[in-house]
């Protein structure tokens, strides 16, 4: 009986030590609905000749208006959003994607060396439709995947005047 005892004492002891030590210390991701976000475009694996999004270089800056409301604590890794174009994106003499094109996205867990938890959550960019058509892409708020976040989140006041806040990585 008393051997028992001592390894139902050692389970406990053993589940809740793992239980309090792994606490969710991976900083949330909150955008309210008309935050103003800057984008960066990423170098995609495959790039495709048909998709004219592919010509503009890595770090080319997208700025986004965002139709969802997104809050990490709520949703879940994956969950999708929609944006707006604030501004038009062109490569030389030419618009590459006008200004009102329509946005898609993810947020995402990703893996983060430089968070002492090892995790960071992230916006994607996924997709644009522009006039009808539709490009694949890859921009994130970092200017890098191997690094967080740095960029201060800009939120309208009113729709002519946005303020800046601290973004939280």
């Amino acid at each position: 009986m008393h051997r028992y005892a001592v390894g139902v004492l050692c389970i406990i002891c053993v589940c809740w030590g793992t239980s309090s030590g792994q606490g969710s210390g991976v900083p949330p991701l909150q955008v309210a609905t008309g935050t103003i976000l800057t984008f960066h475009l990423q170098t995609r694996l495959n790039p495709n000749s048909q998709n004219v999004v592919d010509v503009l270089p890595k770090g080319t800056i997208l700025q986004v208006k965002m139709l969802d409301t997104i809050d990490s604590k709520v949703n879940a890794d994956g969950t999708h959003f929609r944006g707006e174009m604030v501004s038009s994106v062109t490569s030389g003499h030419q618009t590459i994607v006008h200004s009102d094109s329509e946005v898609r996205g993810i947020l995402a867990l990703l893996r983060s060396r430089s968070h002492p938890e090892g995790f960071r959550y992230e916006l994607l960019i996924t997709g644009v439709t522009d006039h009808g058509r539709s490009y694949d892409l890859t921009a994130s708020l970092s200017p890098s995947f191997f690094q967080n976040a740095s960029e201060p989140v800009s939120v309208p006041r009113s729709p002519t005047k946005p303020s800046r806040l601290a973004a939280q990585n």
